[in-house]
Protein backbone atom coordinates (compact mmCIF):
# COMPACT_ATOMS: atom_id res chain seq x y z
CA UNK A 1 0.00 0.00 0.00
CA UNK A 2 3.00 2.31 0.37
CA UNK A 3 4.02 2.12 -3.31
CA UNK A 4 1.10 3.07 -5.58
CA UNK A 5 3.65 5.02 -7.65
CA UNK A 6 5.58 1.92 -8.71
CA UNK A 7 3.64 1.17 -11.91
CA UNK A 8 4.35 4.40 -13.83
CA UNK A 9 8.02 4.21 -12.84
CA UNK A 10 8.28 0.59 -13.99
CA UNK A 11 6.50 1.41 -17.27
CA UNK A 12 8.91 4.25 -17.98
CA UNK A 13 11.90 1.97 -17.31
CA UNK A 14 10.42 -0.64 -19.65
CA UNK A 15 10.12 1.93 -22.44
CA UNK A 16 13.64 3.24 -21.77
CA UNK A 17 15.17 -0.22 -22.06
CA UNK A 18 14.17 -0.39 -25.72
CA UNK A 19 15.29 3.19 -26.40
CA UNK A 20 11.78 4.30 -27.29
CA UNK A 21 10.77 7.94 -27.60
CA UNK A 22 8.80 9.14 -24.58
CA UNK A 23 6.18 11.84 -24.19
CA UNK A 24 8.42 14.34 -22.40
CA UNK A 25 5.63 16.54 -21.09
CA UNK A 26 3.83 13.45 -19.83
CA UNK A 27 7.00 12.30 -18.03
CA UNK A 28 7.26 15.67 -16.26
CA UNK A 29 3.57 15.49 -15.35
CA UNK A 30 3.97 11.94 -13.99
CA UNK A 31 6.96 12.98 -11.89
CA UNK A 32 5.01 15.93 -10.46
CA UNK A 33 2.06 13.61 -9.73
CA UNK A 34 4.33 11.17 -7.86
CA UNK A 35 5.63 14.01 -5.68
CA UNK A 36 2.02 14.97 -4.83
CA UNK A 37 1.14 11.33 -3.98
CA UNK A 38 4.18 10.75 -1.78
CA UNK A 39 3.58 13.70 0.56
CA UNK A 40 0.28 12.42 2.08
CA UNK A 41 1.66 8.87 2.09
CA UNK A 42 4.62 10.12 4.10
CA UNK A 43 2.23 11.72 6.61
CA UNK A 44 0.27 8.44 6.90
CA UNK A 45 3.50 6.50 7.37
CA UNK A 46 4.60 8.81 10.19
CA UNK A 47 1.39 7.96 12.05
CA UNK A 48 1.59 4.18 11.47
CA UNK A 49 2.14 2.28 14.73
CA UNK A 50 2.52 -1.19 13.18
CA UNK A 51 5.26 -0.53 10.64
CA UNK A 52 8.29 -2.54 11.82
CA UNK A 53 11.93 -3.35 11.13
CA UNK A 54 11.08 -6.18 8.73
CA UNK A 55 8.75 -3.87 6.79
CA UNK A 56 11.50 -1.23 6.66
CA UNK A 57 13.95 -3.70 5.12
CA UNK A 58 11.45 -4.66 2.42
CA UNK A 59 10.64 -1.00 1.79
CA UNK A 60 14.34 -0.17 1.48
CA UNK A 61 14.76 -2.79 -1.27
CA UNK A 62 11.72 -1.48 -3.15
CA UNK A 63 12.89 2.12 -2.82
CA UNK A 64 16.34 1.25 -4.16
CA UNK A 65 14.74 -0.32 -7.22
CA UNK A 66 12.44 2.64 -7.87
CA UNK A 67 15.18 5.22 -7.34
CA UNK A 68 17.53 3.30 -9.64
CA UNK A 69 14.86 3.05 -12.34
CA UNK A 70 14.20 6.79 -12.17
CA UNK A 71 17.91 7.54 -12.34
CA UNK A 72 18.30 5.19 -15.33
CA UNK A 73 15.57 6.99 -17.24
CA UNK A 74 16.81 10.45 -16.38
CA UNK A 75 20.46 9.87 -17.29
CA UNK A 76 19.43 8.09 -20.52
CA UNK A 77 17.41 10.99 -21.95
CA UNK A 78 18.69 14.11 -20.20
CA UNK A 79 21.21 16.05 -22.26
CA UNK A 80 20.57 13.84 -25.30
CA UNK A 81 16.89 14.52 -25.93
CA UNK A 82 16.32 18.33 -26.20
CA UNK A 83 12.61 18.23 -25.29
CA UNK A 84 13.21 15.89 -22.34
CA UNK A 85 16.00 18.21 -21.16
CA UNK A 86 13.61 21.19 -21.39
CA UNK A 87 10.65 19.55 -19.61
CA UNK A 88 11.99 17.18 -16.97
CA UNK A 89 15.11 18.18 -14.92
CA UNK A 90 13.54 20.57 -12.39
CA UNK A 91 10.65 18.20 -11.70
CA UNK A 92 13.06 15.27 -11.48
CA UNK A 93 15.12 17.08 -8.84
CA UNK A 94 11.96 17.63 -6.77
CA UNK A 95 11.02 13.97 -7.15
CA UNK A 96 14.50 12.80 -6.22
CA UNK A 97 14.42 14.89 -3.03
CA UNK A 98 10.94 13.63 -2.15
CA UNK A 99 11.95 9.98 -2.75
CA UNK A 100 14.96 10.39 -0.46
CA UNK A 101 12.77 11.90 2.26
CA UNK A 102 10.22 9.09 1.85
CA UNK A 103 12.95 6.43 2.13
CA UNK A 104 14.29 8.07 5.30
CA UNK A 105 10.79 8.06 6.82
CA UNK A 106 10.57 4.27 6.53
CA UNK A 107 13.69 3.93 8.67
CA UNK A 108 12.58 6.51 11.23
CA UNK A 109 9.14 5.00 11.72
CA UNK A 110 10.57 1.49 12.06
CA UNK A 111 13.01 2.71 14.72
CA UNK A 112 10.18 4.48 16.55
CA UNK A 113 8.00 1.34 16.55
CA UNK A 114 10.83 -1.09 17.34
CA UNK A 115 10.80 -2.99 20.65
CA UNK A 116 12.65 -1.23 23.44
CA UNK A 117 16.31 -2.07 23.82
CA UNK A 118 17.21 -4.49 26.59
CA UNK A 119 20.55 -4.48 28.40
CA UNK A 120 22.29 -5.84 25.27
CA UNK A 121 21.39 -2.72 23.29
CA UNK A 122 20.36 -4.98 20.37
CA UNK A 123 17.01 -4.30 18.69
CA UNK A 124 15.42 -6.71 16.23
CA UNK A 125 11.86 -7.69 15.42
CA UNK A 126 10.40 -11.10 16.43
CA UNK A 127 8.21 -12.35 13.59
CA UNK A 128 6.06 -14.85 15.55
CA UNK A 129 5.17 -18.52 15.14
CA UNK A 130 2.76 -18.16 12.22
CA UNK A 131 5.32 -16.36 10.06
CA UNK A 132 8.04 -18.85 11.05
CA UNK A 133 5.85 -21.72 9.85
CA UNK A 134 5.07 -19.92 6.59
CA UNK A 135 8.77 -19.41 5.92
CA UNK A 136 9.60 -23.02 6.87
CA UNK A 137 7.02 -24.25 4.36
CA UNK A 138 8.52 -21.98 1.71
CA UNK A 139 11.93 -23.55 2.39
CA UNK A 140 10.37 -27.05 2.26
CA UNK A 141 11.19 -27.82 5.91
CA UNK A 142 8.58 -30.24 7.19
CA UNK A 143 8.93 -29.47 10.92
CA UNK A 144 7.46 -26.94 13.33
CA UNK A 145 9.66 -24.44 15.21
CA UNK A 146 9.22 -26.46 18.38
CA UNK A 147 10.32 -29.66 16.63
CA UNK A 148 13.40 -27.90 15.26
CA UNK A 149 14.34 -26.83 18.79
CA UNK A 150 13.98 -30.47 19.90
CA UNK A 151 16.27 -31.58 17.06
CA UNK A 152 18.80 -28.93 18.07
CA UNK A 153 18.71 -30.07 21.70
CA UNK A 154 19.22 -33.69 20.63
CA UNK A 155 22.24 -32.71 18.53
CA UNK A 156 23.47 -30.57 21.42
CA UNK A 157 23.34 -33.60 23.71
CA UNK A 158 25.61 -35.51 21.29
CA UNK A 159 28.04 -32.56 21.29
CA UNK A 160 28.00 -32.45 25.11
CA UNK A 161 28.89 -36.13 25.30
CA UNK A 162 31.75 -35.82 22.81
CA UNK A 163 33.00 -32.60 24.42
CA UNK A 164 33.23 -34.27 27.84
CA UNK A 165 35.24 -37.13 26.30
CA UNK A 166 37.67 -34.69 24.70
CA UNK A 167 37.91 -32.65 27.91
CA UNK A 168 38.80 -35.77 29.90
CA UNK A 169 41.42 -36.74 27.32
CA UNK A 170 42.98 -33.26 27.71
CA UNK A 171 43.17 -33.77 31.48
CA UNK A 172 40.35 -31.43 32.52
CA UNK A 173 37.82 -34.03 33.61
CA UNK A 174 34.24 -32.89 33.15
CA UNK A 175 35.15 -29.19 33.17
CA UNK A 176 34.95 -28.73 29.41
CA UNK A 177 35.13 -24.95 29.70
CA UNK A 178 38.68 -25.30 31.04
CA UNK A 179 39.54 -27.41 28.00
CA UNK A 180 37.98 -24.73 25.80
CA UNK A 181 39.99 -22.05 27.61
CA UNK A 182 43.18 -24.00 26.97
CA UNK A 183 42.39 -24.09 23.25
CA UNK A 184 41.60 -20.37 23.15
CA UNK A 185 45.11 -19.64 24.42
CA UNK A 186 46.57 -21.04 21.18
CA UNK A 187 46.03 -17.76 19.27
CA UNK A 188 48.88 -16.58 17.05
CA UNK A 189 50.87 -13.32 17.53
CA UNK A 190 49.99 -10.14 15.59
CA UNK A 191 50.93 -10.36 11.93
CA UNK A 192 50.85 -14.16 11.73
CA UNK A 193 47.12 -14.87 11.36
CA UNK A 194 46.92 -14.87 7.51
CA UNK A 195 49.83 -17.30 7.16
CA UNK A 196 48.31 -19.57 9.81
CA UNK A 197 45.04 -19.62 7.88
CA UNK A 198 46.75 -20.49 4.59
CA UNK A 199 48.48 -23.37 6.38
CA UNK A 200 45.08 -24.64 7.55
CA UNK A 201 43.77 -24.33 3.99
CA UNK A 202 46.69 -26.38 2.68
CA UNK A 203 46.00 -29.07 5.28
CA UNK A 204 42.29 -29.29 4.41
CA UNK A 205 42.90 -29.41 0.63
CA UNK A 206 45.49 -32.15 1.10
CA UNK A 207 43.05 -34.14 3.25
CA UNK A 208 40.20 -33.78 0.72
CA UNK A 209 42.45 -35.00 -2.11
CA UNK A 210 43.91 -37.90 -0.13
CA UNK A 211 40.40 -39.09 0.74
CA UNK A 212 39.16 -38.35 -2.81
CA UNK A 213 35.95 -36.89 -1.42
CA UNK A 214 35.06 -34.38 -4.15
CA UNK A 215 36.31 -33.02 -7.47
CA UNK A 216 38.30 -29.79 -6.95
CA UNK A 217 38.84 -27.79 -10.16
CA UNK A 218 42.39 -26.30 -10.29
CA UNK A 219 40.95 -22.88 -11.15
CA UNK A 220 38.92 -22.91 -7.92
CA UNK A 221 42.11 -23.52 -5.96
CA UNK A 222 43.84 -20.66 -7.77
CA UNK A 223 41.29 -17.85 -7.65
CA UNK A 224 40.31 -17.28 -4.00
CA UNK A 225 42.06 -14.55 -2.02
CA UNK A 226 42.49 -13.29 1.55
CA UNK A 227 41.36 -9.97 3.01
CA UNK A 228 41.32 -8.77 6.63
CA UNK A 229 38.08 -7.86 8.37
CA UNK A 230 37.74 -4.33 9.71
CA UNK A 231 36.93 -3.68 13.40
CA UNK A 232 33.51 -2.43 12.29
CA UNK A 233 32.79 -5.68 10.43
CA UNK A 234 33.81 -7.68 13.49
CA UNK A 235 31.08 -5.98 15.54
CA UNK A 236 28.50 -7.73 13.35
CA UNK A 237 30.44 -10.85 12.35
CA UNK A 238 33.13 -11.71 14.92
CA UNK A 239 34.34 -14.75 12.98
CA UNK A 240 35.38 -15.38 9.38
CA UNK A 241 33.28 -15.08 6.26
CA UNK A 242 34.18 -16.55 2.93
CA UNK A 243 33.73 -17.35 -0.70
CA UNK A 244 36.06 -16.11 -3.41
CA UNK A 245 37.11 -13.51 -0.86
CA UNK A 246 38.17 -15.13 2.42
CA UNK A 247 37.91 -12.53 5.19
CA UNK A 248 40.11 -13.23 8.21
CA UNK A 249 39.10 -11.95 11.65
CA UNK A 250 41.91 -10.60 13.85
CA UNK A 251 42.22 -7.40 15.91
CA UNK A 252 43.81 -4.20 14.65
CA UNK A 253 45.80 -1.57 16.54
CA UNK A 254 42.64 0.57 16.91
CA UNK A 255 40.84 -1.94 19.18
CA UNK A 256 41.17 -1.78 22.97
CA UNK A 257 42.89 -4.54 24.96
CA UNK A 258 39.76 -6.52 25.87
CA UNK A 259 38.43 -6.42 22.30
CA UNK A 260 41.80 -7.53 20.96
CA UNK A 261 42.02 -10.50 23.32
CA UNK A 262 38.46 -11.65 22.61
CA UNK A 263 39.03 -11.51 18.86
CA UNK A 264 42.36 -13.36 19.08
CA UNK A 265 41.04 -16.01 21.44
CA UNK A 266 37.87 -16.55 19.43
CA UNK A 267 39.76 -16.99 16.14
CA UNK A 268 42.65 -19.21 17.23
CA UNK A 269 44.01 -21.81 14.75
CA UNK A 270 42.23 -24.76 16.41
CA UNK A 271 38.87 -22.98 16.16
CA UNK A 272 39.71 -21.99 12.59
CA UNK A 273 40.40 -25.59 11.57
CA UNK A 274 36.68 -25.91 10.86
CA UNK A 275 36.00 -22.42 9.54
CA UNK A 276 38.68 -22.38 6.80
CA UNK A 277 37.28 -25.28 4.78
CA UNK A 278 33.74 -24.11 5.67
CA UNK A 279 34.43 -20.78 3.96
CA UNK A 280 36.63 -21.97 1.07
CA UNK A 281 36.83 -25.54 -0.29
CA UNK A 282 34.74 -27.67 -0.15
CA UNK A 283 32.50 -25.01 1.39
CA UNK A 284 31.37 -21.60 0.21
CA UNK A 285 33.92 -20.82 -2.46
CA UNK A 286 33.54 -24.17 -4.19
CA UNK A 287 29.77 -23.60 -4.06
CA UNK A 288 30.10 -20.21 -5.71
CA UNK A 289 32.59 -21.48 -8.29
CA UNK A 290 30.35 -24.38 -9.32
CA UNK A 291 27.12 -22.35 -9.16
CA UNK A 292 28.51 -20.07 -11.87
CA UNK A 293 29.19 -23.06 -14.11
CA UNK A 294 26.31 -25.51 -13.63
CA UNK A 295 22.57 -24.82 -14.02
CA UNK A 296 22.76 -21.21 -12.90
CA UNK A 297 19.03 -20.82 -13.67
CA UNK A 298 18.34 -23.03 -10.63
CA UNK A 299 19.99 -20.72 -8.09
CA UNK A 300 17.27 -20.14 -5.48
CA UNK A 301 19.76 -18.71 -2.96
CA UNK A 302 18.41 -20.66 0.00
CA UNK A 303 20.57 -20.63 3.16
CA UNK A 304 19.66 -24.26 3.89
CA UNK A 305 21.65 -25.24 0.80
CA UNK A 306 24.35 -22.57 1.18
CA UNK A 307 25.14 -22.86 4.88
CA UNK A 308 23.96 -26.45 5.19
CA UNK A 309 26.54 -27.60 2.63
CA UNK A 310 29.44 -25.97 4.47
CA UNK A 311 28.39 -27.41 7.82
CA UNK A 312 27.83 -30.81 6.15
CA UNK A 313 31.57 -30.76 5.37
CA UNK A 314 32.40 -30.04 9.00
CA UNK A 315 30.39 -33.13 9.95
CA UNK A 316 31.76 -35.26 7.11
CA UNK A 317 35.39 -34.38 7.85
CA UNK A 318 34.82 -35.15 11.53
CA UNK A 319 33.63 -38.62 10.49
CA UNK A 320 36.62 -39.00 8.15
CA UNK A 321 39.15 -38.23 10.91
CA UNK A 322 40.13 -34.65 10.06
CA UNK A 323 40.69 -33.50 13.69
CA UNK A 324 44.31 -34.39 14.55
CA UNK A 325 44.25 -33.82 18.31
CA UNK A 326 42.01 -33.50 21.34
CA UNK A 327 42.26 -29.70 20.96
CA UNK A 328 41.02 -30.00 17.34
CA UNK A 329 38.10 -32.11 18.51
CA UNK A 330 37.18 -29.57 21.20
CA UNK A 331 37.27 -26.84 18.55
CA UNK A 332 35.15 -28.67 15.99
CA UNK A 333 32.66 -29.55 18.72
CA UNK A 334 32.58 -25.92 19.81
CA UNK A 335 31.41 -24.93 16.33
CA UNK A 336 28.83 -27.69 16.16
CA UNK A 337 27.47 -26.61 19.56
CA UNK A 338 27.37 -23.09 18.14
CA UNK A 339 25.17 -24.27 15.24
CA UNK A 340 22.80 -26.01 17.65
CA UNK A 341 22.66 -22.89 19.79
CA UNK A 342 21.81 -20.75 16.76
CA UNK A 343 18.61 -22.73 16.24
CA UNK A 344 17.64 -22.56 19.89
CA UNK A 345 18.24 -18.86 20.49
CA UNK A 346 16.96 -17.55 17.14
CA UNK A 347 13.70 -19.53 17.19
CA UNK A 348 13.05 -18.72 20.84
CA UNK A 349 13.62 -15.06 20.03
CA UNK A 350 11.25 -15.08 17.04
CA UNK A 351 8.67 -17.02 19.06
CA UNK A 352 8.75 -14.13 21.54
CA UNK A 353 10.20 -16.24 24.37
CA UNK A 354 13.74 -14.81 24.68
CA UNK A 355 15.22 -11.32 24.66
CA UNK A 356 18.46 -10.48 22.80
CA UNK A 357 20.27 -10.35 26.16
CA UNK A 358 19.08 -13.87 27.00
CA UNK A 359 20.40 -15.01 23.60
CA UNK A 360 23.81 -13.47 24.34
CA UNK A 361 23.94 -15.07 27.80
CA UNK A 362 22.99 -18.45 26.32
CA UNK A 363 25.89 -18.33 23.86
CA UNK A 364 28.34 -17.37 26.61
CA UNK A 365 27.14 -19.90 29.19
CA UNK A 366 26.15 -22.83 26.99
CA UNK A 367 28.68 -22.63 24.14
CA UNK A 368 31.62 -20.81 25.74
CA UNK A 369 31.67 -17.73 23.49
CA UNK A 370 33.64 -14.65 24.34
CA UNK A 371 31.00 -12.09 25.37
CA UNK A 372 31.88 -9.61 22.62
CA UNK A 373 31.70 -12.42 20.06
CA UNK A 374 28.33 -13.54 21.44
CA UNK A 375 27.00 -10.00 21.15
CA UNK A 376 28.27 -9.79 17.58
CA UNK A 377 26.61 -13.09 16.74
CA UNK A 378 23.23 -12.02 18.15
CA UNK A 379 23.47 -8.58 16.55
CA UNK A 380 24.24 -10.22 13.21
CA UNK A 381 21.26 -12.55 13.59
CA UNK A 382 18.64 -9.93 14.35
CA UNK A 383 19.81 -6.65 12.80
CA UNK A 384 22.27 -7.80 10.13
CA UNK A 385 19.70 -8.17 7.35
CA UNK A 386 19.57 -11.98 7.52
CA UNK A 387 16.32 -13.87 7.11
CA UNK A 388 14.76 -15.12 10.39
CA UNK A 389 15.58 -18.71 9.38
CA UNK A 390 19.19 -18.06 8.41
CA UNK A 391 20.69 -19.28 11.69
CA UNK A 392 18.42 -22.34 11.65
CA UNK A 393 19.62 -23.18 8.15
CA UNK A 394 23.18 -24.19 9.09
CA UNK A 395 22.36 -27.26 11.16
CA UNK A 396 19.09 -28.17 9.45
CA UNK A 397 20.64 -27.94 5.99
CA UNK A 398 23.60 -30.05 7.10
CA UNK A 399 21.31 -32.70 8.59
CA UNK A 400 19.37 -32.77 5.31
CA UNK A 401 22.57 -33.28 3.32
CA UNK A 402 23.73 -36.02 5.70
CA UNK A 403 20.36 -37.79 5.48
CA UNK A 404 20.35 -37.55 1.68
CA UNK A 405 23.94 -38.75 1.46
CA UNK A 406 23.12 -41.77 3.62
CA UNK A 407 20.00 -42.49 1.57
CA UNK A 408 21.85 -42.31 -1.78
CA UNK A 409 24.88 -44.29 -0.55
CA UNK A 410 22.72 -46.98 1.06
CA UNK A 411 20.92 -47.58 -2.23
CA UNK A 412 24.26 -47.96 -4.02
CA UNK A 413 23.18 -45.35 -6.54
CA UNK A 414 26.34 -43.27 -6.07
CA UNK A 415 29.66 -43.32 -4.27
CA UNK A 416 30.34 -40.58 -1.71
CA UNK A 417 32.42 -38.61 -4.23
CA UNK A 418 29.77 -38.99 -6.93
CA UNK A 419 27.13 -37.72 -4.50
CA UNK A 420 29.20 -34.69 -3.51
CA UNK A 421 29.94 -33.87 -7.15
CA UNK A 422 26.28 -34.28 -8.08
CA UNK A 423 25.20 -31.78 -5.42
CA UNK A 424 27.66 -29.23 -6.81
CA UNK A 425 26.27 -29.66 -10.33
CA UNK A 426 22.56 -29.16 -9.52
CA UNK A 427 22.93 -25.64 -8.04
CA UNK A 428 21.32 -23.93 -5.05
CA UNK A 429 17.77 -25.05 -4.19
CA UNK A 430 15.70 -26.40 -1.30
CA UNK A 431 17.36 -29.69 -0.42
CA UNK A 432 14.11 -31.63 -0.64
CA UNK A 433 13.97 -30.59 -4.32
CA UNK A 434 17.57 -31.75 -4.76
CA UNK A 435 16.50 -35.09 -3.28
CA UNK A 436 13.66 -35.37 -5.80
CA UNK A 437 16.12 -34.74 -8.64
CA UNK A 438 18.79 -37.19 -7.44
CA UNK A 439 16.17 -39.86 -6.67
CA UNK A 440 14.39 -39.11 -9.97
CA UNK A 441 11.03 -38.60 -8.26
CA UNK A 442 8.18 -36.89 -10.16
CA UNK A 443 7.27 -33.38 -8.97
CA UNK A 444 3.68 -32.11 -9.20
CA UNK A 445 2.81 -28.46 -9.72
CA UNK A 446 1.08 -28.22 -6.33
CA UNK A 447 4.05 -29.81 -4.54
CA UNK A 448 4.13 -29.63 -0.75
CA UNK A 449 6.95 -30.62 1.57
CA UNK A 450 6.75 -34.14 2.99
CA UNK A 451 10.33 -35.28 3.65
CA UNK A 452 11.16 -36.19 7.26
CA UNK A 453 14.96 -36.18 7.24
CA UNK A 454 15.43 -36.52 11.01
CA UNK A 455 13.92 -39.01 13.44
CA UNK A 456 12.45 -37.43 16.55
CA UNK A 457 11.53 -39.57 19.58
Amino acid sequence: KWFPVADPIALLEKIRRRSCIVDRQRVAADFASIVRQLKPLQAQLNADTKFNVSDARNAANIMMGLQKALQNTYTFYNGYDPLFTWWVPVTYDSLKTQMEAYAATFRKVAEKNAPKKDTSGIVGYPIGREELIRQLNYELINYTPEELIRIANKEFAWCDKEMLKASQEMGFGTDWKKALEKVKQSYVPPGEQPAAMVDLYDQSIKFLKQKDLITIPPLAEETWRIVMMSPRQQLVNPFFYGGEEFAVSYPTNTMDFDAKMMSMRGNNPHFSRATVHHELIAGHYLQQFMNERYRYYRNFDTPFWTEGWSLYWEMLLWNEGFPRSHADRVSLLYWRMHRCARIIFSLNYHLGKWTPQECVDFLVDRVGHERANAEGEVRRSFVGGYSPLYQVAYMMGALQFMALKNEIAKSGKMTLKQFNDAVMQENNMPIEMLRNILENEPIKSDYKTHWKFYDLP
